[in-house]
């Protein structure tokens, strides 16, 4: 299984998650686990998502994706998860 962590970040609006959400489905990504919070307005959500079915290559998610946020006005982030993981060991 190769994992990843997808960041989205932003204004509030509607639809946000179901944008996402389809585009992940769409492209055959499994959705693992996901957390999602509104503070004062702004959007956050994370999610682990399984990209063991994505033929293509990695970057090509990272870049489809930041191009859907740049669509409806937030910015998403793709990592792969052991990348993500060095980064925040203490």
């Amino acid at each position: 299984m190769r994992k990843c962590i997808v960041t989205v970040l932003g204004k509030d609006t509607v639809g946000i998650i179901a944008k996402v959400c389809t585009y992940l489905a769409d492209n055959g990504i499994n959705i693992l686990d996901i957390s999602q919070t509104i503070v004062q307005g702004y959007f956050n959500m994370m999610m682990i998502v399984d990209v063991t079915a994505k033929d293509q290559e990695f970057t090509v998610l990272c870049d489809e994706l930041a191009k859907l946020g740049e669509e409806i006005g937030v910015s998403i982030h793709c990592q792969r998860e052991e990348i993500f993981e060095k980064m925040h060991r203490l």
